[in-house]
């Protein structure tokens, strides 16, 4: 399949297995693409996928941008979109466990899992873009906890999520590290076909009101507090 965003011209091939870039996908892209600040940033791009947000922070001018993956699949995918847009990314099989091994970064950005699912997460396969645990944190609660040691003094952290998996814990977690929380897009959308499939078992264990079948996305971004 292949994806094209017109505004930026950046085309984006998905392979079998790896994650089809939909509206928080184009929530985190779009905001990307208005950081003009982000030209000669060092930039860290965890749960990359496709590796679309890479990119758009590559053409955006970044001087260097690392992308992380757990699949094979998304890091082969990944490379061959920055490779097919001209741009210089740096795909690599790991986790934040890996990124905090790094030099710190101007910015780190994510899209990661957020669906919350009836059994804890197991495995490398496509659903591991979308599967998140009971409360949909598995992967939140680390990186809202450890963004901080990610980020250089001036740096910023961009994260997308859903109503339905604890805006207000994302917030309190990157402000008990430190760092001013805000957010800064929000969209409406119709559930997904994994949204669909959950709707019941999320009504029947409160996680959604009777009849609910849309959900807001919600992009946080977090810095660190200025000295004044």
């Amino acid at each position: 399949m292949t994806v094209a965003r017109e505004r930026t011209q950046t085309l984006i091939n998905v392979d079998a297995g790896v994650y089809v870039p939909q509206e928080d996908s184009f929530l985190l892209s779009d905001e990307i693409s208005s950081r003009s600040n982000m030209a000669g940033a060092r930039v860290l791009d965890l749960c990359t996928g496709s590796g679309i947000a890479a990119i758009e922070a590559a053409r955006m001018g970044a001087r260097d941008v690392v992308a992380y993956d757990i699949s094979a699949d998304a890091v082969a995918c990944a490379s061959a979109n920055a490779a097919a847009n001209g741009v210089q990314v740096d795909v690599r099989l790991g986790t934040i466990a890996d990124a905090l091994l790094l030099e710190k970064f101007d910015f780190v950005v994510s899209n990661p899992p957020y669906v919350p699912s009836p059994e804890p997460p197991v495995g490398a396969g496509v659903h591991r873009a979308w599967d998140a645990g009971d409360c949909g944190r598995v992967v939140l609660d680390l990186l809202c906890t450890r963004a901080a040691d990610l980020l250089a003094p001036e740096g910023v952290l961009l994260v997308v999520q859903s109503e339905f998996s604890g805006v207000a814990d994302s917030m309190g977690q990157l402000q008990g590290t430190g760092l001013v929380s805000d957010v800064i897009r929000t969209t409406t959308i119709d559930f997904g076909p994994v949204m669909q499939d959950r709707a019941s078992w999320m009504e029947e264990t409160g996680r959604i009101a009777p009849g609910c079948r849309r959900e807001e996305l919600v992009l946080i971004e977090a810095r660190r507090r200025t000295n004044r």
